[in-house]
């Protein structure tokens, strides 16, 4: 029952509840992101959802006009201190997780959830085509904010590794394990444990 209908209910009640906070983050950080090399405030970008459907995801823009997508050898995104490529507020932004905040609008949508698998990026080497059944199985709750992953392990542990938790967490909905990862999520976050996997 809460995986088929009280899950979606707190989505849309904490996405409501999240909305004035997007709205207060966007006056304040819109005009930063804006002026510090004139480009758009948000980014965009097309993401794999429940069943592998693609969604445009959104995130307030933390790199730089025309920034080259760099990759770890495993496809994750590359992550550093020092990446040249990030703007000086989308750093401070990646460090608090505020760049996600927009995706409460992903939620509000029914694109994604507050919590569950971090949605994939599809490109040449990644398609959901191409996963066997048992990468599929990740993909059967609709991706979130934050997972398990994340909360847990941010970004210091490999693609293979997060397909594996994102699954098992999958299979294991409850309410008492998203409880579990939302607060674990404020103290990754406080803490700013594992933000960068440069593997």
């Amino acid at each position: 029952m809460y995986k088929f209908f009280f899950k979606r209910l707190f989505d849309i009640i904490f996405g409501l509840i999240g909305l004035p906070f997007f709205c207060i983050e966007l006056m304040i950080f819109g005009p930063l992101i804006y002026m510090n090399d004139k480009g758009p405030v948000f980014y965009n970008a097309t993401r794999l959802g429940k069943n592998g459907k693609a969604f445009c995801m959104y995130k307030f823009r933390s790199m730089k006009v025309h920034a080259p997508d760099i990759r770890n050898t495993d496809g994750s995104t590359f992550n550093s201190d020092n990446d040249s490529r990030v703007t000086p507020i989308g750093r401070f932004m990646r460090k608090t997780s505020l760049d996600e905040i927009p995706q409460i609008l992903n939620v509000l949508k029914g694109d994604m959830s507050i919590i569950g698998p971090r949605p994939t990026v599809p490109n040449d080497s990644f398609s959901y085509q191409a996963l066997d059944e048992k990468q599929k199985i990740r993909y059967r709750v609709r991706p979130g904010i934050t997972g398990y992953s994340q909360a847990y392990y941010r970004n210091s542990i490999s693609q293979d590794e997060k397909f594996l938790n994102d699954s098992y967490y999958a299979e294991n909905v409850s309410f008492l394990l998203d409880s579990k990862i939302f607060f674990r999520t404020i103290f990754s976050v406080l803490t700013r444990k594992n933000i960068n996997n440069k593997a």
